[in-house]
């Protein structure tokens, strides 16, 4: 258990998977509090920072990318890279799997090719099963918007993203036989006030934390390969600094290291 201002939060963010009758819709629901928290603690562990209008973003889609693996499959393992020209040009990466309950991800800034229009890059990993790719243009500035058209052109089936109050987030995906009127009347208040107005069952619940894993070590073998291309650099300052790709985390490589 952390603290954020002063008050207790979980260390892990609790999905829950709700199975709405009658409209045939899922409900995935999340106070990702822990996993923001995380979030920060590592940008200041490794000394980064974004934009306050980039970690928007950014917390917009790790959440709502969050509750997209709680509605596939326990077994995948699945990565976004969002290509964004508007509303500021950047990439955003998230992946993550309910099998080792982790997401993680980062924002690039610098070195972005500027696409004609914003893209996502959607894959899907199982395993002994060939990757899936799906690449799609998103309209408009809203991360909303672009996981309800992710949807609507990758899975092929009707969703509904909501901003709730905190750090709350819902998305609501239609099932076989889904009530699709229904479904695009939704409110922000109607989703708090499901239990009431609806019959739901509780299907499952899913723990996720924001953790990547990356060490040192690990990072090695790939430097080590490498090694030339880096040598005037490391006679120059002594060591290396490399950043990981999927959290940002920064470690610092002497030439010993190397070996």
């Amino acid at each position: 258990m952390t603290e954020q201002n002063g008050q207790p939060v979980e260390e892990f963010a609790t999905v829950q998977a709700i199975f709405v009758r009658h409209r045939n819709c899922l409900l995935l629901r999340a106070d990702f509090s822990p996993i923001f928290v995380d979030y920060y603690l590592n940008l200041m562990q490794h000394n980064n920072r974004n934009a306050e209008a980039e970690d928007t973003m950014f917390k917009r889609i790790l959440a709502f990318f969050t509750l997209h693996l709680v509605s596939r499959p326990w077994q995948e393992y699945h990565a976004w890279t969002f290509n964004i020209k508007s509303p500021m040009l950047a990439n955003y990466f998230v992946s993550g799997s309910s099998l080792t309950e982790d997401v993680v991800g980062r924002v690039f800034t610098e070195g972005v090719r500027e696409p004609e229009k914003n893209m996502l890059f959607a894959q899907n990993l199982r395993t002994g099963k060939e990757p899936q790719t799906s690449v799609i243009n998103i309209a408009g500035e809203d991360v909303i918007g672009w996981v309800e058209e992710f949807y609507r052109q990758s899975e092929q089936r009707q969703a509904r993203a909501f901003e709730l109050e905190g750090d709350t987030y819902a998305l609501l995906t239609a099932q076989p036989g889904a009530d699709h009127d229904w479904l695009s009347e939704l409110t922000a208040q109607d989703i708090l006030e499901i239990a009431e107005k609806e019959e739901t069952k509780l299907l499952e619940t899913r723990k996720f934390r924001f953790r990547c894993g990356c060490t040192v070590e690990k990072i090695l073998p790939t430097l080590r390969a490498m090694k030339q291309d880096f040598a005037d650099l490391l006679s120059e300052q002594g060591y290396l600094e490399a950043s990981c790709p999927r959290c940002g985390a920064k470690y610092k490589v002497t030439a010993d290291m190397l070996g």
